[in-house]
């Protein structure tokens, strides 16, 4: 028995030893995005290096979350000034988000919209004006941009909600692979694939996929805003770099579409179904792992719920705080509630905190998520967050703040599994009634559960399927074979408009032709019986 098990402990090595040696290490280089987005391109990251790939992460020295760590990664550190620098960042986000409370609160007057509209567009185009000034200090710093190109990197991955990477992957002529859901100015799918907008919401439309005429109206209206602000906004500060780096027949649209491989973040079980293409990979939900065993501190808090158990609750990377007036309702809410409360928090300790609230800088949020002691999740809808209720079947109260968290909400609501709530015009009341609702009932929770089963019913994980295309792309120095050539049509191509007005022209033409036949047949005909007469 021992001699069996000595030969089966030997075979596996041996197998193992084979696989290491079969398969070479891949040299990629990562050009991420800052924030929450690259929370989870870390997570990706940290999967390559396990498969023994060799990662260098470009970054400027402005990141506030992107750090070096030569364990994990190469740096290659793009020296900036401030510029998506911690700093500015939330200035801007506090200014947005000041201006979508106020509109909520009072209501979405046509003023009030086009308020909005501007500082989404201002913080638009600051962000992707910093990201142009990254794309010129790699390609004026000779030292760095030398480097990247000695490096003989086999691809690059990168997030495209900025330009910096699929410039800068253009420039080098390598595959692409994103880690994607957003484009600079909108959801990555409006570009990638065919999007219906009878049945495709567009990002902010706050609808579903069951639209009214009015709805359907709404969405064109709100998806020709987004094409304005691409084409007239944030694509000019892309073109001019493409031109200047690249050669004057680039384009930045061309460029985005020109990707080998979409990784996209996003899964069905969530999102609503729709078209697709076959070089779009859906990872959705990555991120997400089994719950390990918490820290001491936090394990017996939660201990200490009871029966009544534990509410998670946590508004994001990007907002760290919200105005006190609104976070004293929110604790007061919390405050009267029978469970054990954890609130990640990183402003001002409201004064009317309860006894049954702990505060905290940073949570292991999916541990926490993962607790058998977990009964809810209060979110503001981010897109990790959600992932992780829905990975470990917890039903959600949801605050949404900015961007595309109203839109994740409403399609969690949508299927049951949540209760949204107006943070602008909210009473403690409202919270608290929203948070009984979902705790206590049961068709929250089991919707929740239902979503959760069918999201892990997959043949492999939505990490190792990244992982194999991530490789399959640098197997085959791209995957060109799956790229559809549909973005160098120009839109009168795409849309057969050419080909219905030269079909309409020619049945106008054969309608001419034989009404003027018939015409002339009839008087043929009508002075034959005159003649007979």
């Amino acid at each position: 028995m021992k001699h069996s098990n000595w030969r089966s402990e030997l075979l596996a090595i041996f197998v193992l030893c084979a696989i290491i040696t079969l398969s070479s290490p891949i040299k990629i280089l990562v050009v991420p995005v800052d924030g929450s987005h690259w929370v989870n391109m870390k997570i990706l990251v940290e999967e390559l290096n396990l498969h023994g790939h060799r990662i260098t992460v470009v970054h400027p020295s402005t990141s506030w979350y992107i750090k070096e760590k030569p364990d994990l990664y190469q740096s290659i550190v793009v020296q900036m000034e401030e510029c998506l620098g911690k700093n500015k960042t939330e200035e801007i986000i506090q200014g947005y988000l000041q201006k979508v409370l106020t509109a909520l609160r009072y209501g979405m007057t046509p003023w009030a919209h086009i308020q909005v509209q501007y500082q989404m567009w201002y913080a638009l185009y600051y962000y992707h004006q910093c990201a142009g000034q990254i794309i010129v200090a790699i390609f004026k710093n000779k030292v760095v941009l030398n480097q990247i190109e000695d490096a003989n990197f086999d691809l690059v991955l990168t997030d495209p909600a900025f330009g910096t990477g699929p410039i800068l992957a253009s420039y080098l002529k390598l595959p692409v692979v994103y880690n994607v859901r957003w484009l600079p100015s909108k959801e990555a799918h409006l570009l990638s694939a065919p999007s219906p907008l009878s049945y495709i919401p567009v990002t902010g439309s706050h609808l579903t996929d069951k639209m009214t005429f009015l709805e359907r109206t709404w969405n064109v209206v709100l998806n020709l805003n987004h094409i304005i602000i691409s084409e007239f906004l944030i694509n000019p500060i892309y073109n001019e770099l493409c031109h200047r780096y690249l050669g004057p027949n680039t384009d930045f649209q061309g460029i985005l579409l020109s990707s080998d491989v979409w990784l996209m973040r996003v899964d069905f079980v969530f999102e609503f179904p729709r078209p697709t293409m076959p070089n779009i990979v859906y990872i959705g939900g990555f991120q997400c792992k089994p719950a390990r065993p918490l820290a001491a501190e936090f394990e017996e808090f939660v201990q200490s719920s009871g029966k009544h158990g534990l509410v998670v609750m946590s508004m994001g990377t990007i907002v760290s705080f919200l105005p006190m007036e609104i976070t004293m309702k929110i604790a007061e809410a919390l405050s009267q509630i029978p469970q054990k409360v954890i609130w990640r928090y990183d402003g001002e300790t409201p004064p009317n905190i309860g006894n049954n609230t702990l505060l905290a800088k940073w949570i292991p949020q999916n541990d926490l998520l993962g607790h058998p002691n977990t009964r809810a999740f209060v979110s503001h809808g981010g897109t990790n967050g959600i992932y992780e209720a829905i990975y470990h079947g917890v039903p959600v109260v949801g605050i949404p703040l900015l961007f595309d968290q109203f839109d994740n909400l409403i399609r969690l609501e949508s299927r049951g599994a949540a209760k949204v709530i107006n943070v602008a015009t909210m009473h403690s009341t409202d919270l608290l009634q929203a948070l009984n609702k979902v705790i206590n009932d049961a068709s929250y929770g089991d919707n929740m559960k239902r979503l959760s089963a069918l999201h892990r019913d997959q043949p492999e994980s939505p990490l190792e399927r990244a992982v194999f295309w991530v490789e399959y792309v640098a197997r085959h120095k791209g995957a060109g074979h799956l790229r559809s050539e549909s973005h160098r049509l120009p839109w009168y191509a795409y849309y057969c408009v050419d080909v219905m007005i030269f079909l309409l022209s020619v049945l106008l033409l054969l309608t001419v032709l034989v009404v003027g036949t018939l015409k002339k047949l009839c008087r043929i005909a009508l002075k034959k019986k005159q003649k007979i007469h």
